[in-house]
């Protein structure tokens, strides 16, 4: 800015000091001409007299007097001829030294003519005797005088033209210093705002600032820091905001008038099993495909349209689970309003509701189940009196004498086939008639009771049965409980092994828990060749409502059996692997089950090896 203002002072100056010297050129030359006219007027009445008088020495006296003016280089007085008669340089008397231009006026002019000859000036004046020109009279100015006076004006000038340049910086200085940088300081702060809005830092005051400049100043700094304080309590509640978005245990959206997502958390991210970056900027139909997609997209134009909610949109959607089934989730909608907008965007609401209607179902097949059981219970009970008396009635008739040999086989083979099911009644009504105090079971003959039932699932899928029960084994536990637990692995084992001649493992023996080998216990491995199972669903086999039987499961087989293993103190392992994993698949399950006040044998007792198919 000084060197601006410098420059342009410069310019004003040079303009000033052209007029100025211009003017004052002028004004010399007017003086200049109003002198020679008069000096030369002087000059002619003088050699008037002196001729009139015949006394040339008082001309040449006269002549000498001029030439001490300094603003006089040379006199001469020339006949009408041009011939010199009297000059201040004597050696020009007599002699005609007249130019061209000069000799024009000779004998022509009768008043006093100023010359410029070859941009000099020059004054000459007739002598009149008589009433008639006699003679010419010759002024001469100095040049040099003009050129002095005028170097001395320009100097003046110049002088006067700096004092007033230096003034105008010293007074721009000034102005700088109060006005013009700190409202520069302001500008640049103001500037640094705009491009980085997070950049808050104040301005020092400037003591050398004006008062005004000062209140400009504070002003500017208490704008910022309101500024920070308003942006500290936003971020606080962006910051309120981000946390809930990013910790809240449901999927939140928000939408915008084209149903493309603009932002979203990260748990509903995870909930479609796709990063966030993959949603923003897409639209709903892109991400979810087909009818979920298209209710989305409706439900979101409709809040958008009507300003009001949509609540409860169910959809099926996500990744496609191990059970063959989508998840399934119930959205709410919700107009976002702004001050100047008024419905610019769509927030939703995500619920998972898969595992609330998996259990629904669940709870549904374990109703009818549980009706279908007592049902059975109540048949089996039903069935139980007249079964009594049919073996009562074949009692009898064996007793009778004379039978021949095949009525009495035939008798045998009726009272072996109603004595088999009434163990099946007996068995069914144990299955429902839970015990309500512990008792000393023994593990193998819960077992066998077990297999009984099944007796012609496993004739049907020919699966051969691998029995390895230690003798005597028995534990203090609720042998309905336990009846139910090994139900549960034995059932499953087999439901694993829908192909021919499947192989299943049975073992009982006592061990010590390799978790605390002071630990004394009953161990029993249900181990099958079926098809396994993969480590995500091994992972999952003990929660409520899992299950990979779609059609006839509850998903609460093996959470039960937990429950009741958990419930005596014991643990359950299980391992398995796929055909993907092995040529062999299948899966091993272990239960251990602490001895209760029990004393079980110090010494391996015989196993016995029962192979049956």
């Amino acid at each position: 800015m000084i060197v601006g203002l410098l420059i342009f002072e410069v310019l004003l100056v040079a303009v000033f000091a052209f007029f100025i010297v211009r003017e004052h050129q002028r004004e010399l030359s007017t003086r200049e001409r109003r002198r020679l006219e008069y000096q030369s007027t002087m000059l002619a009445l003088l050699a008037q007299d002196a001729i009139n008088e015949n006394r040339v020495d008082l001309l040449q006296k006269t002549i000498s007097a001029m030439m001490r003016a300094p603003s006089i280089s040379a006199v001469q007085v020339t006949d009408l001829d041009g011939k010199t008669i009297l000059s201040s340089d004597p050696t020009l008397n007599g002699k005609s030294r007249l130019t061209e231009s000069e000799k024009r006026y000779l004998g022509v002019s009768n008043v006093v003519s100023i010359l410029d000859v070859g941009g000099h000036l020059e004054a000459v004046s007739p002598v009149v005797i008589d009433g008639k020109p006699q003679a010419l009279s010759w002024i001469y100015p100095n040049e040099d005088s003009r050129r002095t006076e005028m170097n001395s004006q320009l100097e003046f000038t110049l002088a006067f033209a700096a004092v007033g340049a230096l003034g105008c910086i010293l007074l721009a200085e000034y102005l700088a210093r109060s006005v013009t940088r700190p409202l520069s300081r302001l500008l640049t702060a103001t500037r640094r705002i705009i491009r980085d809005p997070v950049d808050t830092s104040t301005i020092e005051p400037d003591v050398s600032a004006s008062s005004e400049v000062a209140d400009l100043t504070l002003a500017f700094n208490l704008m910022v820091a309101a500024i920070e304080e308003q942006r500290a309590g936003l971020n606080d509640t962006l910051g309120l905001l981000d946390s809930m978005l990013a910790h809240a245990p449901i999927g939140i959206a928000f939408f915008d008038s084209h149903s493309r997502f603009i932002r979203m958390n990260q748990f509903f991210a995870d909930m479609n099993e796709l990063s966030v970056g993959k949603h923003i900027g897409r639209n709903v139909r892109e991400i979810f495909p087909g009818p979920p997609g298209q209710i989305l997209e409706s439900g979101i134009q409709q809040v958008l349209s009507t300003a009001e909610p949509a609540r409860d949109l169910e959809i099926t959607a996500g990744i496609k689970a191990e059970d063959g089934r989508f998840s399934t989730w119930l959205v709410n909608l919700y107009p976002v309003r702004t001050a100047t907008h008024g419905v610019r965007w769509v927030g939703a609401v995500i619920v998972d509701t898969t595992a609330i209607k998996r259990s629904e179902d669940a709870l549904r097949r374990t109703e009818k189940l549980a009706a279908v059981g007592r049902l059975s219970a109540s048949i089996a009970h039903e069935i139980n009196n007249p079964l009594e008396a049919i073996t009562n009635l074949l009692y009898l008739l064996s007793g009778i004498e004379g039978l021949d040999a095949r009525l009495a086989s035939y008798l045998e083979l009726a009272q072996h086939e109603v004595a088999r099911m009434s163990e099946i009644v007996q068995q069914t009504l144990r299955f429902h008639r839970q015990s309500t105090k512990q008792t000393v079971t023994n593990i193998g003959e819960i077992l066998e009771s077990v297999l009984s039932l099944y007796r012609g699932k496993v004739m049907g899928q020919q699966v051969v049965i691998e029995r390895k029960y230690q003798k005597g084994v028995e534990l203090l536990c609720f042998a309905g409980e336990m009846r139910q637990l090994f139900a549960n692995l034995i059932g499953n084992a087999l439901d694993a092994m829908p192909r021919q001649r499947g192989h299943l493992l049975l073992r009982v023996r006592y061990s010590r828990s390799p978790k605390d080998p002071s630990v004394r216990g009953v161990r029993v491995v249900v181990a099958d060749t079926g098809y396994g199972m993969t480590s995500a669903v091994q992972r999952r086999i003990f929660e409520p409502f899992f299950t990979t039987k779609e059609a006839t499961g509850t998903g609460l087989g093996l959470w039960v059996s937990a429950e009741i293993v958990q419930k005596h103190g014991g643990w359950v392992r299980v391992r398995s692997r796929t055909s993907q994993d092995s040529v062999k698949s299948g899966t091993v399950f272990v239960v251990f089950l602490p001895l209760q006040d029990q004393t079980a044998p110090t010494s391996g007792e015989e196993e016995a090896t029962v192979s049956v198919s």
